[in-house]
């Protein structure tokens, strides 16, 4: 293999997989990356097992080839450079070299047979998204979806495909994001998807153009753009039904302004502390008082107007989730439905959205 194209160029394709490969590799060859070289074309692809991405750039191929190369040192080595352009050249099957001007050097990899096969898209069909609505629905969801769950299910976002809507979900037991769009496709086929976090992460970064091409499978999902391909396994379980726990339309429908809330929540938040993180939300005519209590620290109360009529209601969250939910919605108030002390909190805007909040325990 020999390949010559701008280090810039080199540099941007193989930043874009850094992240799929893993920190601590199970097994040697998956802390390289696959570089091929082909109809002027460079194809760098990494995988964990779990996720695995193939990106594309424009090369002058000299002679077409494979060989896997030690990502990180390859990355490290190639930023450092200061030529513009640089030739990746294989001595052996094991062995490159990188020429960038008058300097020469040699890596060390892997035979390119070493590297895993990536999978086969055939066997799934296509959903087609607008870029921007994929990465603003997943962005949306994904923050309230659990990191490290005992329940693996909960690591991941939930997309929900019946005919042409897609529903994306992400929960931790603590607070919950719903999502839905519209999409395009040729298939009836319903089915549930649980892509894992690290997954989600990735796609949000590849998500660009004006549209991307989702191809799902029984255990597998595909992302398609102009220039990467990412594919992931799914979260094998059944995820929750969620729908028992979003509350159904109530008639305390209050009206918050968000930039306010924000503002008001993160003073009072100061006020909490790992042994009583919440803060209690008193609803009153025409009022919203906030109070926050640590014997440690003292005490934050703060209060807004809010449009509320009703018998003074006490409810505690979370301020850290509320906030949360609060920079995810769209606009500059958003409709707060709480029936009690004791049931979740629903926050919507003018989306589709859905934000639920779990309360906490009233502390006296």
């Amino acid at each position: 293999m020999k390949v010559k194209m701008q280090r810039a160029d080199f540099v941007r394709l193989i930043g874009k997989i850094q992240s799929i490969v893993p920190v601590k590799a199970s097994i040697p060859i998956l802390a390289n990356v696959l570089i091929e070289a082909e109809n002027d074309q460079l194809i760098i692809s990494a995988t964990d097992l779990t996720v695995s991405m193939r990106v594309f750039g424009e090369a002058q191929v000299l002679q077409a080839g494979a060989i896997t190369l030690p990502a990180k040192k390859l990355f490290q080595l190639v930023r450092e450079l200061t030529t513009p352009e640089i030739v990746i050249e294989t001595t052996s099957p094991e062995v490159s070299v990188i020429h960038a001007g008058s300097s020469n050097f040699r890596i060390q990899g892997m035979h390119a047979s070493e590297f895993p096969s990536l999978p086969d898209l055939s066997e799934g069909y296509q959903l087609t998204f607008k870029s921007e609505a994929l990465k603003e629905m997943l962005l949306r969801t994904a923050f309230a979806a659990a990191r490290d769950d005992s329940r693996q299910v909960l690591n991941g976002v939930l997309l929900q495909k019946i005919n042409h809507l897609a529903t994306f979900i992400g929960t931790d037991g603590k607070r919950l994001a719903r999502n839905r769009v519209e999409i395009e496709t040729d298939s009836a086929e319903a089915g549930n998807y649980i892509l894992p976090i690290k997954a989600v992460e990735e796609i949000v970064k590849i998500s660009d153009g004006e549209s991307v091409k989702l191809v799902l499978m029984p255990e597998k999902l595909a992302i398609e753009t102009d220039s990467a391909v990412l594919i992931t396994k799914l979260i094998a379980g059944q995820y929750p039904d969620v729908t028992r726990v979003i509350p159904q339309k109530s008639e305390n429908r209050i009206t918050l302004h968000r930039d306010e809330l924000i503002a008001l929540l993160r003073q009072v938040s100061l006020f909490t502390s790992e042994e009583s993180n919440s803060v209690r939300f008193s609803f009153a005519e025409g009022a919203l008082h906030l109070t926050a209590t640590s014997g440690n620290i003292g005490e934050g109360k703060v209060s807004m107007p809010v449009n509320y009529s009703g018998p003074k209601l006490e409810i505690a969250f979370n301020p850290h989730y509320f906030l949360d939910i609060l920079r995810h919605v769209k606009d500059e108030t958003v409709q707060f439905e709480v029936s009690d002390s004791y049931n979740p909190g629903l926050v919507t805007d003018s989306s589709k959205a859905e934000f639920v909040i779990m309360p906490m325990r009233l502390e006296n």
